[in-house]
């Protein structure tokens, strides 16, 4: 299985043109720049149109107006080929799929120890947008990644750990077991000047 990582489109979307080819595509979000639901659906159209076999993604902290909404409504504007995660997962051709939403409300956050001990013990590819702490995480010698989902992943040891957040710790390390990917396509100014990343499963 080959999988399309991308990430922090930042309501772009519809400039990138010659993706690669795979059998699935994760967007590790940000879908929007302001958070709007035009923005929001405009994404879903896109997305769904998207000639890939199987298309998976979550919400992040630009992405305020998917906050609160259960993946029951998201799914309504979804084609069957076209996952929205949740706190939830997916299984396809036997590979588990997790994915956690990240917003900066105190209401909902991937820091919190209780979402992310929600995270399947048999998953493979967990997809979040934040990092775990240390790994492609840093900004102006500032650490932005999540101690809890750092836990995680030593605990789980999913095959890969899909994010991105952190435009500029753009890039990909494997620790152990484990094929970590930050693959923010904008830069630190918003520009979309990066390569989402082809993975082989």
């Amino acid at each position: 299985m080959q999988i399309l990582h991308l990430s922090d489109t930042h309501n772009q979307h519809r400039q990138l043109g010659n993706m690669p080819a795979a059998d699935v595509i994760i967007h590790s979000v940000d879908i929007c720049f302001a958070g709007t639901c035009e923005e929001v659906m405009d994404f879903i159209e896109w997305f769904g149109s998207l000639n890939y076999q199987y298309k998976i993604f979550i919400a992040g902290n630009h992405d305020y107006a998917l906050e609160g909404i259960t993946p029951e409504r998201i799914l309504r504007f979804l084609p069957d080929n076209c996952f929205y995660l949740y706190n939830s997962g997916i299984t396809i051709n036997g590979i588990h799929f997790w994915g956690i939403p990240f917003f900066f409300s105190p209401y909902e956050t991937n820091s919190d120890t209780q979402t992310i001990e929600l995270i399947s013990d048999d998953t493979t590819v967990l997809i979040t947008h934040r990092p775990p702490y240390g790994i492609l995480d840093q900004s102006n010698n500032t650490r932005f990644g999540c101690t809890d989902l750092l836990q995680a992943v030593t605990r789980i040891r999913p095959a890969y750990h899909l994010f991105g957040h952190i435009h500029d710790a753009y890039g990909i390390e494997k620790q152990k077991q484990t094929i970590f990917s930050n693959a923010a396509v904008v830069d630190t100014e918003y520009k979309l000047d990066r390569k989402p990343f082809i993975f082989n499963l």
